[in-house]
């Protein structure tokens, strides 16, 4: 049975936040102005950041942890980033490039793929989470509210600071992929 407790019914508001973050920027225009569907989409993206950490320290402080909320908040996190890229690919003119959204997109699906089998061979905590992974979540988790908004913001250009963020993200990506990949290799003969 699923444990509906605190933590993880917060973790899956994150995840009905989705389609109210693609479902935004379909609303006709007459509806909402683009401005105020950015700052819906930035105000809903940051709401799911909120509820990243809140789901996470609530599942300790009420002693809450379960193996189905370890299971579903990263999974939750991951859909959130890549609904956001997809509306970002989507918007036009685009705000972020193709190429940096397939790379994000691309190393997570990688990446649970290999922790997965890490996870069978038992070595799950060879590919555990390094620091350099960290700061991709931390430059993209920042870039992409800056993008969604695209507005000037207290004089900041938030469109080219996001896009700056986004391509570190990118780079961040693949260091962190090419990290855990090295930590799996040497068990790449393990059978499971």
């Amino acid at each position: 049975m699923i444990p509906l407790n605190i933590p993880n019914l917060i973790t899956l508001s994150r995840i009905i936040l989705i389609p109210l973050l693609i479902g935004i920027f379909y609303l006709p225009d007459s509806w909402l102005t683009d401005e105020t569907k950015n700052i819906t989409a930035t105000a809903i993206f940051i709401l799911a950041g909120i509820t990243d950490w809140l789901d996470g320290y609530l599942a300790r402080r009420l002693n809450q942890m379960s193996a189905f909320g370890a299971f579903l908040d990263p999974v939750a996190d991951k859909l959130i980033v890549v609904a956001a890229l997809v509306v970002l690919l989507h918007l036009e003119p685009p705000r972020v490039h193709a190429f940096v959204a397939l790379i994000i997109i691309g190393r997570e699906i990688a990446i649970s793929a290999l922790r997965e089998w890490m996870a069978k061979v038992g070595q799950a905590k060879s590919v555990a989470v390094a620091f350099v992974g960290k700061l991709k979540t931390v430059a993209q988790m920042i870039a992409i509210p800056l993008l969604l908004y695209r507005e000037r913001l207290l004089g900041l250009d938030c469109l080219f600071l996001g896009t700056i963020l986004i391509n570190v993200a990118a780079v961040l990506t693949v260091v962190s992929m090419l990290y855990y990949l090295r930590k799996a290799l040497p068990y790449a003969s393990v059978r499971s």
